[in-house]
């Protein structure tokens, strides 16, 4: 570690925030070097890892995390993890009768999670899987080792049809206090499902609230320097509710730490009225609560909007995924929220969580938006001016948040990152002489090209930025959704017929635009009458009166999103709205 350590603990609250969560924490592990003799990366991750030892005295790197998720959701995982060897059941038998054993056969593992078993175990796989050396390998493997490995077996890795649960792709060693497993409701099956906020709510207490202030303090009495919490919760269940509740807990009991929330929300969902109901609900009081108990909030999905009839998906030039697989659409956000994480992650020139949340979230606007160019298309051996230069007329990047950009160049704020660029030229390299082709080939660092660039779209936005060579490399079990137009380093080329890195460019935004989208948000719900149409939502809470203030609130916080010209973006429907 070099420098100050400013540590950040996760926590993951839900199914697919796991499933999003799991795609990051793979691809920070696909950086990782135990070497001695590789220089430090850009990347500080011990801000987001932690070095402990086993009861055995070997050393283990683990996040820093907490995950929460519903009983039946592990499959194959054990909860406490395999780091460490809990042992056998001594307790005393007390019962003389006669004993009747039931054995229930273990899920099957897929072929990455086997692999993944013999590379624990020292052993090695057979030369059909990999081409290696035959010298005897330590029971402990390196980072290094087991990526290398893995690599050289990632064409045989297509886990679209047999990733059920998160745990199926999670490729790194948890911590015995990262997994809470909440035994009320039911990840499978129709009955016990954890669908209302108020049920979500209602949860935080008891054992539930033990465990999690139990592992709390373990994570925060080890750090040194918290800067805060990056919290991944989903949105349209249960889990709403009870990241409200986490939330408020820890507004409460750290006081003066970052609390960055991302609302996680996959495209797909079940597909009845009801359900559709509960979606709308979820994400409503997901974002008044949510809002309030954080630094900032910031939705991330890939359906086109909240409501209960989003247009299409977010569709990507250079990505061939599909939407309605959890595998696949969480990896994307993951992929993003590794550049949208980066300011508060950086070695040298980081900018603590506080920083990044009192840039976007100024007078009062704590929601913001997202959006990505997932990969970001640049040729290889080109410029950035090159590439930039080629989307003159509309920016690059996509919603991640359900949010279309406005287009009019109106913007309070805005964070952008570009990660990935390693080996390619930040500025252009004309000979003296020659006429540059456009203005960006004429300035002299890649932060002046990029900041004269979104400044073209947005004039007079404030606008902070981060520059990272290293890109995110993608090994195994990463989802192969790159097109045959990129090379191995997701560079537009040469096809290549596994991409291992892409380069990223990520913008986190607050403007007028997003009081319209809160809006829209606030009147989907409040256009039906909830005690006729979905009466079973309130009966385990929130009350009505709690609701109806959840709702003002909302309408509210649309209201923080007026430009300073004293309009804003609205309908004459929202217009009526306020009245």
């Amino acid at each position: 570690m070099s420098g100050l350590c400013r540590e950040v603990i996760t926590l993951q609250l839900g199914h697919y925030s796991n499933f999003v969560g799991t795609h990051w924490w793979n691809l920070q592990d696909a950086s990782l070097s135990y070497d001695p003799e590789t220089p430090l990366g850009e990347i500080q991750n011990d801000v987001v890892f932690r070095e402990g030892q086993t009861l055995g005295g070997h050393v283990t790197y683990t996040p820093r995390l907490i995950a929460m998720d519903l009983k039946g959701s592990l499959r194959t995982l054990r909860q406490e993890g395999s780091l460490y060897d809990p042992g056998k059941d001594t307790s005393a038998v007390t019962w003389e009768g006669s004993l009747m054993m039931h054995k229930e056969s273990p899920p099957a593992k897929n072929s990455f999670l086997e692999d993944l078993d013999k590379l624990d175990k020292g052993e090695i796989l057979a030369e059909a899987d990999f081409s290696c050396s035959s010298q005897p390998q330590p029971a402990s493997l390196s980072v290094d080792t087991v990526n290398s490995r893995l690599a050289q077996v990632q064409k045989g890795y297509r886990l679209e049809g047999n990733v059920k649960v998160w745990s199926d792709f999670l490729r790194i060693h948890l911590h015995p206090r990262t997994i809470s497993v909440i035994h009320q409701y039911n990840h499978d099956g129709e009955a016990h499902r954890l669908e209302a906020f108020g049920q979500g709510e209602a949860l935080l207490q008891g054992s539930v609230l033990e465990d999690l202030e139990d592992k709390l303090h373990f994570f925060v009495e080890e750090c040194d320097y918290l800067q805060g919490f990056q919290v991944l919760c989903d949105m349209a269940d249960g889990f709403a509710g009870l990241g409200s509740k986490v939330t408020e807990m820890l507004l409460d009991s750290y006081s003066g730490r970052g609390i960055l929330t991302w609302g996680l929300a996959p495209v797909s969902h079940p597909n009845s009225v009801m359900k559709d109901f509960y979606h709308l609900l979820n994400c409503t009081l997901a974002t008044a609560h949510l809002s309030s108990h954080s630094s900032f909030f910031c939705p991330l999905t890939l359906r086109g909007g909240l409501g209960r009839r989003p247009p299409s998906p977010t569709a990507f030039p250079h990505l061939n995924y599909d939407p309605s697989l959890w595998y696949h659409s969480s990896s994307v956000l993951a992929l993003a929220l590794d550049a949208l994480t980066l300011p508060y992650r950086l070695r040298n020139n980081s900018a603590p969580m506080w920083q990044v949340a009192d840039t976007l979230a100024v007078s009062g606007r704590k929601v913001v938006a997202a959006y990505g160019a997932v990969p970001f298309p640049m040729m290889h051996g080109s410029s950035l001016p090159d590439a930039l230069s080629a989307c003159t007329d509309a920016l690059p990047w996509k919603p991640l948040s359900a949010c279309p950009e406005s287009g009019d160049g109106r913007c309070y704020a805005q964070w952008a990152t570009l990660k990935g660029f390693e080996g390619q030229r930040l500025i252009s390299d004309l000979a003296p002489g020659t006429k540059p082709p456009s203005p960006l080939h004429s300035l002299h660092s890649g932060e002046d090209v990029l900041a004269s660039y979104i400044r073209s779209f947005y004039p007079t936005s404030p606008l902070a930025l981060r520059l990272v060579a290293t890109p995110s490399k993608l090994t195994p079990p990463f989802p192969q959704i790159f097109p045959q137009s990129l090379d191995d380093q997701g560079f537009l080329q040469t096809p290549a017929s596994v991409v291992s890195s892409v380069p990223v460019l990520t913008s986190l935004q607050s403007g007028p635009v997003l009081g319209s989208w809160l809006s829209e948000l606030h009147r989907g719900a409040s256009t039906f009458d909830i005690r006729r149409v979905a009466p079973s939502f309130l009966s385990q809470g929130p009350e009505m009166a709690d609701y109806e203030e959840a709702l003002e609130q909302l309408r509210l916080l649309s209201r923080c999103y007026r430009d300073d010209s004293g309009g804003v973006m609205r309908s004459s429907s929202e217009e009526d709205d306020d009245d």
